[in-house]
C-alpha cells in the first residue's frame, strides 16, 4: 500500500487533465468557504479583476460598487472615469504593494502624500493617473476625489464578506522622494519621469508575501469576518523594464505570484485561492482563450473561467478528500524514463 492508492482522478495527470475534453476539465477548485448570493463582494487588482466584477454582477450575485456613478453619464464615459470598473475607484492595482497602501490610507495608519500632476492646467493624482481622464481644476479638487475613495474603501472593506484581489505584476516604479509605490510609470500614462526620482524595483517572493499579508490584515482591523479569494492575472505583462525577455520577465512574474497566493492559503485562515490563471494559461487550454495579440482575454475565456467559479461555489465548500481503495487494474506502460511516470500505475479506472 501507499498513499498514492486512494488517490481521486483528479489528482492524476492523465485522468484530470489529459484525456478528458479540456472544456470538461472539472474540480480545479474547492472553495474553502461559502460565498452566498447576497454577501457583498468587493473586486480589485489587475485588469482582470474588472472582468471578474462584471461577471458576478451579471450572474446575481452581490458585487459592491462603493463608487456608483453620478447620473447622466453615458457609459462610454463611466467606463472612461472608472465608474464600475472595480469596486472602488483606484484604479488598476497591479501589485500587492499598492493595495498595502491604499488601505493604510484609508484606514489613517499612513498619510498619502499631497502632491499633484499638472498638465495644461489641469491636475492628476500621481496615484490614480487614468482614473480622471479630463484631470481636475485644482490640485485641492483631485484630493477631495482622491478623499472620496479613500472612504468609500473603508466603507467597502468594512461591510463586505469577501474581498476577491487579483495579483497582476512584480515590478512597479518607487518614488524616493517619499518612498511610496506608484501605479504606473511616470511618463507613461500621465506625469514626467524623473530617473533621479522614479527607480524600478522588482518585489521578491518575501515583499510580496509581506505586502499581501499587512494587506489582509489591515481589511481584517476593520472587518474580522471579512474573507478573502486571491487570483493571478492571466494577462501576460504587456512589457518589462527589467532587460530580460518579456516572455521570461512574465513567467518569473506570475510564478512567483501564484506561489505567494498559494502560500499565504497555508498560512492565513479564510484565505483561497481561485484558479482562473490556471484556467486560461494551462496546457491543455491551448492559448485558445487569449485574442490574436496574445495577451487580452476573449469572452469567451472570461465565461470560462466564471462558470468553474460558480459551479464550484454551488458544491459543498473543501473538507476531506474521499477514500478510494482497490488495486488498479492496468500495469504501467513504459517509455516514459522518469522515475515519477510509475505513480500513474495507481491512477483510479
Amino acid at each position: 500500500m501507499n498513499p498514492y492508492q486512494s488517490l481521486p482522478a483528479r489528482s492524476f495527470w492523465r485522468s484530470a487533465v489529459a484525456e478528458p475534453d479540456p472544456l470538461a476539465i472539472d474540480e480545479l477548485w474547492t472553495p474553502a468557504f461559502e460565498i452566498g448570493q447576497d454577501d457583498p463582494v468587493l473586486t480589485a487588482g489587475s485588469c482582470f479583476a474588472a472582468h471578474i466584477g462584471r461577471a458576478l454582477l451579471e450572474r446575481g450575485m452581490n458585487w459592491y460598487d462603493a463608487e456608483p456613478a453620478p447620473p447622466g453619464l453615458t457609459e462610454e464615459e463611466r467606463r472612461a472615469r472608472h465608474y464600475g470598473v472595480y469596486s472602488f475607484r483606484t484604479g488598476t492595482i497591479y501589485t500587492a504593494a499598492v493595495l498595502r497602501q491604499w488601505l493604510s490610507w484609508a484606514f489613517g495608519r499612513t498619510t498619502p502624500p499631497t502632491g499633484a500632476w499638472s498638465e495644461d492646467g489641469r491636475y492628476y493624482d500621481p496615484y490614480r493617473p487614468s482614473v480622471e481622464p479630463g484631470g481636475h481644476a485644482s490640485a485641492e479638487e483631485m484630493l477631495a476625489a482622491r478623499g472620496t475613495t479613500l472612504a468609500a474603501i473603508r466603507d467597502a472593506v468594512t461591510e463586505a464578506g469577501c474581498l476577491v484581489f487579483t495579483l497582476g505584476l512584480t515590478e512597479a516604479w518607487r518614488d524616493r522622494a517619499d518612498g511610496t509605490v506608484l501605479p504606473s510609470c511616470p511618463g507613461t500614462v500621465r506625469g514626467t519621469f524623473d530617473p533621479e526620482r522614479h527607480v524600478l524595483h522588482r518585489f521578491t517572493f518575501d515583499e510580496v508575501y509581506r505586502d499581501l499579508a499587512e494587506a489582509v490584515a489591515l481589511a481584517r482591523e476593520a472587518n474580522p469576518r471579512l474573507r478573502v479569494l486571491l487570483t493571478v492575472s492571466p494577462h501576460p505583462l504587456t512589457a518589462t523594464a527589467t532587460g530580460d525577455h518579456v516572455l521570461t520577465a512574465n513567467t518569473h512574474s506570475k510564478s512567483l505570484l501564484r506561489t505567494v497566493a498559494g502560500q499565504l492559503t497555508l498560512d492565513l485562515d479564510d484565505v483561497d485561492y481561485f484558479p482562473s490563471y490556471e484556467l486560461i494559461t494551462g496546457i491543455p487550454f491551448r492559448s485558445r482563450f487569449y485574442a490574436p495579440n496574445l495577451r487580452e482575454v476573449t469572452p469567451e475565456g472570461v465565461d470560462f473561467v466564471m462558470r468553474h467559479f460558480m459551479t464550484a461555489l454551488s458544491r459543498p465548500t473543501a473538507g476531506p478528500r474521499p477514500d478510494r481503495t482497490g488495486e488498479p487494474s492496468a500495469e504501467p506502460k513504459g517509455g516514459d524514463t522518469c522515475d515519477d511516470a510509475v505513480l500513474d500505475y495507481y491512477r483510479p479506472r
